[in-house]
């Protein structure tokens, strides 16, 4: 039997709290060796596209295995859809039957937003207070959601191309955090002097400066999650000390990937990966003048742990239908 949950369903257990603590599991097994993670595939089409992603996890309470299948199309909010929408399976490898088919929308902007947390939590400043963010949408909203969680975030400073969204979305977080936030005009007023900087753009041209990135300066670089696109100037790079998520994934289209086609870094230069730093196999930041730069691409881990947490959350509470797709 699979227990099938609906997206409203699963925001009736979904929080960023959640998130955070399934999140940080699932890198944790990353960097302990527990994962057996092949790279996304990528299906191309002419106004977007779709990515397979599938994987197995030992959990400290759990042995899963899954797939998500989910889409990226820039131009659906136009037609009243969303850009984003995801399915996750879970599995059992020891039998391969299915336990749990859910709608993996929700669960891919949270875990999107506890990754980029994460990273905070390891790798910012301990007393990082001002968040600059370069874009507006549902992944900038989670993003703030998971670092205000973990860094005693007071002052955040909102960029998007266009300045209605980023005043509404100011005034969201403003309310919902109890923080001071306003829009800015320029991407450089989102950039110069904060302790944190969240890209989430489809760029593919640099949107962040190196001259604008302060020392000690956390970024992370949310919004590459394909070949050609870019946000950070390939000198940050240079400059900083740079954590991928995963290798396979980020050198062919995370924020590296531009910089390594280009020669402008090596493999070499790349400090270790956030799963690493998180299972304690290398240290993260080392100085407070140090700039650090997450370049998040999105595992599938990330999704099988935080959808199992989902599933169990909603068994509990009697949530969802069963249903035998054999039969």
């Amino acid at each position: 039997m699979s227990l099938v949950l609906t997206g409203s369903e699963v925001m009736q257990v979904l929080d960023m709290d959640l998130a955070l603590v399934a999140v940080e599991d699932a890198f944790r097994a990353y960097g302990e060796g527990r994962v057996n993670m092949p790279p996304k595939s990528y299906l191309t089409l002419a106004h977007g596209d779709f990515r397979a992603m599938y994987g197995e996890i030992f959990l400290p309470q759990a042995h899963i295995c899954g797939l998500k299948w989910v889409n990226v199309h820039p131009a659906n909010p136009a037609r009243g859809l969303l850009t984003v929408m995801a399915k996750i399976l879970l599995n059992d490898p020891e039998t391969g039957m299915e336990f749990a088919d859910l709608d993996g929308t929700h669960v891919t902007d949270f875990r999107t937003g506890a990754a980029g947390g994460l990273a905070a939590k390891y790798l910012a400043n301990p007393s990082t207070s001002r968040l600059g963010l370069i874009g507006a949408g549902a992944q900038a909203r989670t993003q703030v959601a998971a670092i205000v969680k973990v860094r005693p975030i007071e002052e955040i400073v909102v960029y998007d191309r266009h300045l209605d969204h980023a005043r509404a979305f100011a005034e969201k977080i403003a309310a919902a955090y109890g923080v001071q936030a306003w829009p800015v005009a320029t991407a450089q007023e989102a950039v110069t002097g904060m302790d944190i900087v969240v890209t989430t753009t489809p760029s593919t041209s640099p949107v962040v400066r190196r001259e604008w990135v302060s020392p000690g300066t956390h970024i992370n670089a949310i919004g590459a999650d394909a070949a050609g696109k870019l946000e950070l100037e390939p000198a940050i790079l240079k400059a900083a000390l740079v954590f991928v998520d995963d290798w396979a994934q980020a050198s062919h289209s995370g924020e590296i990937n531009v910089a390594l086609a280009q020669g402008d870094i090596t493999q070499a230069e790349i400090y270790g990966t956030l799963g690493e730093i998180v299972a304690g196999r290398k240290p993260g930041r080392q100085s407070p003048e140090e700039i650090t730069v997450f370049d998040s691409t999105g595992l599938i881990i990330q999704d099988l742990a935080l959808g199992y947490a989902v599933y169990l959350r909603a068994q509990e509470r009697g949530l969802g239908e069963e249903k035998d797709f054999l039969r």
